[in-house]
């Protein structure tokens, strides 16, 4: 009798489809999902704040522009540096 009571207590516990060990390992991946839900959030974050200041700061749109088109006012010069040749010539 004590044997099926423990039996049934153990099944009750660790038994069926979804055992405890289920659900506390279910909580675990929630808690890191969620983690990851709010690092996301930041990084869109801080996206949004940096298309909104190039729509609108004209410093930001300057910079952009130097740095990823290489664009310059009138009357500058760009000098753009070359790697030499790795051959030894």
């Amino acid at each position: 009798m004590l044997a099926a009571l423990a039996l049934a207590l153990y099944f009750a516990i660790q038994g069926g489809e979804y055992a405890t060990s289920d659900l506390l390992e279910l909580q675990r991946e929630e808690a890191l999902e969620r983690a990851e839900v709010a690092r996301l959030e930041r990084v869109v974050d801080s996206l949004e704040l940096t298309a909104q200041a190039i729509e609108r700061d004209p410093r930001t749109q300057e910079r952009v522009a130097r740095e990823a088109f290489g664009m310059i006012r009138k009357g500058e010069f760009l000098f753009r540096l070359v790697p030499g040749d790795s051959a030894g010539r």
